[in-house]
């Protein structure tokens, strides 16, 4: 995404910053919290190897050991932002703001297992990212989102995120913080 206009005028949030600790919609008790690579790591590679190859978008997550390993370096590096939502031990969600031009503007993805959609989750795991993102000097940030992925777009107007650029394969959206 390129240049300060395909961005909202007006900041959206306030947003919470991690840790923030909510049952979901099933029940669950779920903690969001910024990803750790020592505590984390294991947990996060498991998650993507469960990953249903149904639910991949855009070729990610990627498939397989290796590539999910190299994936993982480069979206969890000193310069990104993520957060993790787990329930107990496990890694049920990741989102990451991986940082794009220009200065203090990032790019968005999440991702939820499937026995933990639709449970309110992937809400938790944007908003919480968004927080602290902001809370680190990310200003504006993006993501694409597969034009007939109704739940993700619904999702993430609900955060405050609105459509920038719907002429292309893939729906652009933006928000600024």
């Amino acid at each position: 995404m390129s240049g300060d206009d395909a961005f909202p005028d007006e900041p959206a949030g306030p947003f919470p910053e991690p840790p923030t600790t909510f049952d979901d919609r099933e029940g669950r008790p779920i903690t969001v919290r910024r990803y750790d690579e020592a505590l984390d790591r294991d947990a996060l590679e498991a998650m993507y190897e469960a990953f249903d190859p149904a639910d991949r978008a855009q070729g990610i997550p990627p498939t397989g050991e290796k590539r999910i390993a190299d994936w993982l370096d480069a979206i969890t590096g000193p310069e990104t932002v993520n957060v993790v939502a787990n329930h107990g031990d496990a890694v049920v969600g990741h989102a990451t703001l991986v940082p794009d031009e220009p200065e203090a503007t990032a790019e968005l993805a999440i991702f939820v297992l499937q026995d933990y959609q639709g449970a309110g989750i992937g809400t938790h795991l944007i908003e919480t990212l968004l927080g602290a993102g902001r809370e680190v000097g990310v200003e504006r940030v993006w993501l694409t989102v597969e034009r007939w992925n109704d739940p993700a777009i619904s999702l993430y107007e609900k955060v405050g995120f609105v459509a920038s650029d719907t002429e292309s394969f893939e729906h652009e959206m933006a928000i600024r913080l």
